[in-house]
């Protein structure tokens, strides 16, 4: 570079400079959330199979058309519920909690069921290390096979043999008693078995879904992964949350968003947003504008949004901004 094309060729990197400063300002919610001066644009339409959480069994299901006519006639095409976690006759499944959503399933080609299932009794009885560590290994010895051979089998009994299974998810906190930090050799082991329990039900076609909680929390989630022979999706549940984190933080914190997909790029596995919702920050657009945008841009397996306060925005009146938002991305086109 000669001393007289300096001052033009500053100039032009300078303007580069700006000009990628813009577009990525434009592009991702902003940190400052909501308070922006800058209005941001709004996100492309969703096309992803997605879905909101409003409740188990028949209530869940009677809820997801509720949902619909709320978005202007738009088509939630995930179905997503939770095993309750208290005793191991829960955990196995019931009739009066698969029998809706089977109905619900077959109403519509292409729908999909989505299923958390706990992988120890007493879910969230904040069990000391010592007695969920032993809860591991006894599963890892084969001591509840019976539990997952009987879920399984009334799984295809009533028309879901292809549900995807949540196993065990955010095992990488303190919440619930499968959690992983304790012993995280048992935990994987005990995943190995519980999958390899699952996958020799006649007529099953399960996916399994390893899902985490955004961040380290307790322990880092990656030491928790049981092999790429043993799931089939690599999940992530993402609330807005700590107090004051923006969205390009949560993308690029430690086990983040950036984190998660590139994870699974390397194990060769799509991912998924099991739980997405608003929380720590109160009703703020910008977040929900940064996780439909990632959506789009990393097309998951599926997402789902949680709709119950202080998560939500169908159920929740506190949010009427975050609200906008997601009627705008995932509503019916043309919708007023």
């Amino acid at each position: 570079m000669t001393p007289s094309s300096w001052p033009r060729a500053a100039l032009i990197v300078l303007l580069a400079a700006v000009l990628v400063l813009v577009l990525s300002y434009d592009r991702i919610a902003p940190g400052s959330r909501h308070t922006a001066e800058r209005a941001a644009p709004e996100p492309a339409p969703v096309t992803v199979p997605s879905g909101f959480f409003t409740g188990s069994d028949a209530t869940g299901v009677r809820r997801i058309a509720e949902v619909q006519r709320w978005l202007g006639g738009a088509s939630l095409t995930v179905g997503h519920t939770y095993l309750p976690g208290d005793r191991w006759t829960n955990i196995e499944g019931h009739p009066a909690l698969f029998e809706p959503w089977a109905r619900w399933k077959e109403e519509r080609p292409g729908r999909l069921f989505v299923l958390n299932v706990p992988m120890l009794d007493r879910s969230e009885d904040a069990l000391p290390d010592g007695e969920v560590r032993a809860g591991l290994r006894r599963g890892a010895a084969g001591a509840y096979d019976a539990h997952f051979r009987t879920l399984g089998e009334r799984l295809v009994a009533h028309r879901l043999p292809d549900a995807v299974l949540v196993l065990g998810w955010e095992m990488n906190g303190t919440t619930y008693s499968h959690r992983c930090g304790p012993d995280p050799e048992a935990w994987k082991a005990y995943w190995q078995r519980v999958v390899s329990v699952l996958r020799a039900v006649p007529g099953q076609r399960f996916r399994f879904d390893f899902t985490a909680s955004r961040g380290r929390d307790a322990v880092e989630w990656p030491r928790c992964y049981p092999g790429d022979g043993y799931v089939d999706i690599i999940g992530l549940d993402a609330y807005d949350q700590p107090e004051g984190l923006g969205f390009e933080e949560q993308v690029a914190e430690e086990y983040g968003l950036a984190h998660h997909v590139g994870f699974a790029a390397a194990h060769g596995k799509p991912v998924s947003y099991p739980e997405w919702g608003l929380f720590r920050n109160g009703d703020n657009p910008a977040y929900v504008r940064g996780m439909l945008d990632w959506f789009a841009r990393h097309r998951p397996v599926y997402q789902t949004f949680t709709d119950y306060c202080p998560h939500g925005v169908w159920e929740c009146p506190d949010n009427p901004e975050s609200a906008r938002v997601v009627r705008g991305a995932l509503g019916a086109p043309g919708r007023p």
